[in-house]
């Protein structure tokens, strides 16, 4: 997640996403496919829908092509399933550290990105599928519940090693943050970066706003064809872009907790906070 364009990068992009279910609810707005709601129990839950509850609510496929689990993790077990996901190893990150003791399963079905300090040394992590699921295309969907204190941001993103390369746009490889969250508030950020990090850097983002997502579960997800991204939180649609030239390459899942000015001052959070991830799914469609 590339940080250092964001101040020009940010000005006139929110749009709004509609909200309000009755005042037992009225953080459960959202909307899947055909009207149907997200229910109140799935908000407030660690449980969330079944894979079949979700397929039914996934945007309606091309005529002739159908919805199919490519992928999953439900994060019901013990400890992080190493055959799917890759703990980077302890080292420095943006004036903080990664660590691997940051993660691990809550006991209640999710994975927990937990931040915290020591010794005024402050400590956050990441997860990720290299080497073991990269992937192109599909629908992929993370069911999120956001941190609560300020100083790190959170995101669960695809990235790949040729997002580095340039010359070919971001058809080549493009780093997509499905859902990047800095504040504490309503904002959501998707965003695209391609052609490396350096000085041929391009990037394209969107801010939306999607109120009481502060508020229990939330889902954040993408549908990405060869043609366009388009991108979806509780359901509904919040971005539809081709910036970059779509990707046409594989890339690996990471969700990740990230300390730094951009989300306020860590010193001011009340520690240790944590980032809950109830599963990620990965859908392709198919022929029927």
């Amino acid at each position: 997640m590339f940080r250092d364009v964001r101040a020009g990068l940010l000005a006139a992009m929110t749009i709004v996403v509609a909200a309000g279910c009755g005042e037992a609810g009225r953080h459960s707005a959202a909307v899947g496919r055909e009207g149907e709601a997200f229910k109140v129990s799935e908000v407030a839950s660690h449980r969330g829908p079944t894979v079949a509850q979700e397929l039914a609510r996934l945007p309606a496929p091309p005529r002739g092509r159908r919805w199919r689990l490519a992928w999953q993790d439900e994060f019901d077990g013990k400890s992080l399933d190493a055959a799917k996901w890759e703990v980077p190893p302890d080292a420095p990150r943006r004036g903080a550290y990664w660590v691997r003791r940051a993660i691990e399963l809550d006991g209640h079905g999710c994975l927990a990105l937990r931040t915290f300090e020591e010794d005024g040394k402050y400590y956050s992590g990441c997860v990720r599928t290299r080497g073991r699921f990269e992937h192109a295309f599909g629908y992929y969907v993370a069911r999120i519940r956001l941190q609560r204190q300020p100083g790190h941001w959170t995101a669960f993103w695809l990235m790949g090693s040729s997002v580095h390369q340039v010359g070919d746009e971001g058809r080549d490889g493009t780093e997509i943050d499905i859902m990047e969250k800095a504040w504490l508030d309503a904002r959501v950020q998707h965003a695209l970066h391609w052609d490396g990090y350096g000085e041929a850097l391009r990037s394209a983002v969107e801010v939306v706003e999607v109120p009481h997502v502060m508020e229990g579960f939330h889902t954040f997800a993408l549908w990405w064809t060869p043609e366009e991204y388009v991108f979806y939180v509780d359901g509904r649609e919040t971005w539809r872009t081709r910036a970059g030239g779509v990707c046409q390459v594989p890339l690996f899942i990471k969700l990740s907790s990230e300390i730094g000015e951009w989300a306020g001052d860590i010193r001011q959070a009340d520690l240790p906070d944590e980032f809950l991830v109830d599963y990620v799914r990965v859908y392709d469609l198919v022929n029927q």
